[in-house]
């Protein structure tokens, strides 16, 4: 009967010719989605669809949404959730936690060195062009201190999974990565919907992440702050990610705040409050560095606060994530994160790169150029699937214009293959389809590192796209990592 039910649930799937997160070859479930492949053989698609509706009703009562670019009515939109969830095996996820945290360690150091002695400038083993050439790198902080020497308080590194079933990096987001408080609703949600998937599982807790993050923030507080102030500095509810900002502020229990909210004064900051001015000791901020002050950065930000520079470089604030770290997830400097790891850490890296061409290198620029249309193709410093090429898909207009774009300004762009990223069963009107997926794990560093176990699962809700990115238009779903010793398998 076990046998019978699964092969129900596997009947109509196409595996495909990409590694399937929850199907072997010949659609049997492997082993550890046995139990959860038993469970959706037994269930009707008026039952799923019940249970969908119950959570997209769920998404928009807590007000979970997310704005997609270019979108015509300019109307946030529910983040699209697939119900069933991404399941991950102990020693995978064992694997990806001490390869997270030895890539931010060294990452760590990397920024340390460059705002500071630049040995690996010195000696040659980084091109100078290459780090102080980029937008992300902040000449003005040479030279800062910043407190415990941590620059990379919340990372979030994009991995995919090969045609091999193999993990690779495929880009690292040190400045404001956004995307967890999406990890831990989407877990809220599927337990209130669908609690009965859990039975047979033991998944590790991702609830605990704001309560790490706040942590984190804390220890990294001036030394004199003996009960250290934390706010959360959010550009408003304009901004995409506006529901994550004020999650997590209450989720902490600390104040989110506006530019307009904050003022410097004799170098410290303070808050504005009902019962007067709160001196503030360390700032979350989800404004990228250019706004955070008028007087250091763009004169016509209205989002930051006057002065707040000075008082980071007198160490009278601190901020999460530090100024500059944007020099390290550009995605030239990507390309050498493994040659970073060897120079820093003496270690090899635990997690590969894709592998990335560079059109500064004559001989990567004749490559793309005559392979454009196999790779995919990214601007050094764009984010959320803006300013990408995706070769295979593009029209030979499209690909001119790259060509022309990258013979122009090459040192604006990377390129690499296109992957055969991995699929994961998704619930589509009344059967399953393979839908691509990549995962953003989560990584907390303060006087330890923390990987949160889990991550979000980020799904191409269009069948055939390889493009993930909630900003457009992507979904995602919970990602379970299973604890030490689980055994999961269908009951008979």
């Amino acid at each position: 009967m076990m046998a019978e039910r699964q092969n129900m649930a596997a009947l109509s799937y196409d595996v495909g010719p990409f590694w399937d997160e929850m199907f072997e070859g010949d659609r049997a479930p492997r082993p550890h989605y046995a139990t959860l492949a038993s469970k959706l053989a037994s269930l009707s698609e008026a039952e799923v669809a019940r249970r969908q509706a119950a959570a997209d009703r769920s998404f928009m009562g807590r007000g979970i949404t997310f704005a997609v670019a270019d979108d015509p009515s300019g109307i946030e939109k529910i983040l699209p959730f697939d119900l069933i969830p991404r399941l991950i095996l102990p020693d995978e996820w064992r694997t990806i936690e001490r390869g997270l945290a030895q890539r931010v360690r060294a990452l760590n150091l990397f920024l340390h060195d460059v705002y500071h002695d630049q040995h690996i400038l010195a000696d040659g083993t980084l091109d100078p062009e290459l780090v102080l050439g980029s937008r992300g790198y902040q000449r003005e902080f040479q030279g800062v201190d910043p407190p415990l020497g941590i620059y990379t308080h919340v990372v979030g590194s994009d991995l995919v999974r090969d045609a091999g079933g193999d993990f690779y990096v495929l880009e690292d987001n040190l400045r404001t990565p956004s995307g967890v408080s999406y990890l831990i609703e989407n877990r809220r949600v599927l337990k209130r919907t669908w609690p009965q998937l859990f039975d047979g599982y033991d998944v590790r807790p991702v609830e605990g992440y704001p309560q790490a993050l706040l942590e984190v923030l804390q220890a990294v507080a001036p030394p004199m702050a003996d009960d250290p102030v934390v706010v959360l500095l959010t550009p408003g509810i304009y901004n995409s990610a506006f529901f994550e900002h004020a999650f997590l502020a209450r989720s902490m229990g600390i104040e989110m705040v506006q530019g307009s909210d904050l003022f410097v004064d004799d170098g410290t900051v303070f808050m504005h409050t009902t019962h007067g001015r709160e001196r503030v000791d360390v700032i979350y901020r989800r404004i990228d560095d250019e706004y955070l002050d008028p007087l250091t950065f763009r004169s016509d930000s209205i989002l930051g606060v006057a002065g707040l520079m000075a008082a980071y470089r007198l160490g009278r604030v601190a901020l999460a994530n530090g100024v500059g770290t944007g020099v390290a997830d550009d995605k030239a400097t990507y390309s050498y994160v493994p040659t970073i790891i060897r120079y820093y850490l003496d270690e090899d890296p635990i997690l590969p790169n894709v592998p990335t061409y560079l059109p500064t290198n004559p001989d990567d620029l004749a490559y793309v150029l005559d392979h454009i249309g196999e790779l995919v193709v990214k601007a050094v410093n764009a984010s959320g699937g803006y300013g990408m090429l995706i070769g295979p898909h593009s029209t030979r207009a499209q690909l001119d214009d790259f060509r022309g774009r990258i013979r122009a300004r090459p040192r604006d762009f990377i390129a690499q293959p296109t992957l055969a990223l991995s699929r994961h069963p998704c619930w589509v009107t009344d059967h399953l389809e393979g839908r691509h997926v990549d995962l953003r794990p989560f990584v907390l560093f303060g006087s330890d590192v923390h990987v949160t176990p889990g991550g979000l699962t980020r799904v191409a809700i269009r069948s055939g796209s390889l493009v993930v990115n909630s900003s457009q238009g992507g979904g995602s779903k919970d990602t379970w990592v299973l604890a030490e010793g689980h055994r999961a398998t269908a009951d008979a």
